[in-house]
């Protein structure tokens, strides 16, 4: 069963890789950063839609389980000390007051749902596409418990309307980006399979 993923197969024949690692955590930080900035506000709840799942659970496949959770950590840490890493809010509040807003429950999930994708994708679950899609749907559930519970704990006490309000109006385009999302991954390893 393999055991590496895309960044440790890449660096197979690297003598000093700990640079390459800690310049991948660092380039996963700021596209999940850039992926935050194409945010659009949605009907009806204060969650608005971002291509930011879609950038956490790509990075966490390449990178794996540990550094892909890591990345995830730095990503959250660095918007509640206010740099502007989070996506743009007029009602959202700013910084760290933002983990206890209205999606607060996925930010924190990120690096949860990084590390269930990192670690599928060390068993070569990203080396075909259904599966590529299914890791990357499980870190999926991940962030929508994450925040349908935080929602529904903090804001709308219940289940139903939290569900309506953090997850209904997004799964299916969710499930779309993951779906172009995980063509990705087998193809890189076709590429790197043929390189080596």
């Amino acid at each position: 069963m393999p055991t590496s993923t895309l960044l440790d197969y890449s660096l197979r024949r690297v003598s000093s890789a700990t640079p390459i690692r800690v310049a991948s955590v660092a380039l996963a930080v700021a596209v999940t950063a850039a992926s935050a900035q194409f945010t659009m506000p949605v009907p009806f709840t204060a969650v608005p839609f971002t291509f930011t799942p879609m950038a956490v659970l790509l990075t966490a496949a390449a990178l794996g389980s540990r550094l892909g959770a890591f990345s995830q950590m730095v990503y959250v840490l660095l918007g509640a000390a206010g740099v502007a890493v989070f996506s743009p809010s007029a009602t959202l509040p700013p910084g760290v007051m933002r983990l206890v807003g209205p999606t607060g429950g996925y930010l924190l999930a990120y690096p949860v749902a990084a590390f269930v994708t990192g670690w599928l994708t060390e068993r070569g679950w990203d080396r075909r596409y259904l599966t590529s899609a299914a890791a990357m749907l499980l870190g999926l559930a991940v962030i929508y418990l994450g925040g349908v519970s935080w929602l529904t704990v903090a804001y709308t006490h219940s289940i139903g309307v939290a569900i309506t309000m953090g997850l209904a109006q997004f799964v299916v385009f969710d499930v779309l980006k993951i779906a172009a999302s995980a063509l990705v991954l087998p193809q890189a390893w076709r590429f790197l399979g043929r390189r080596a």
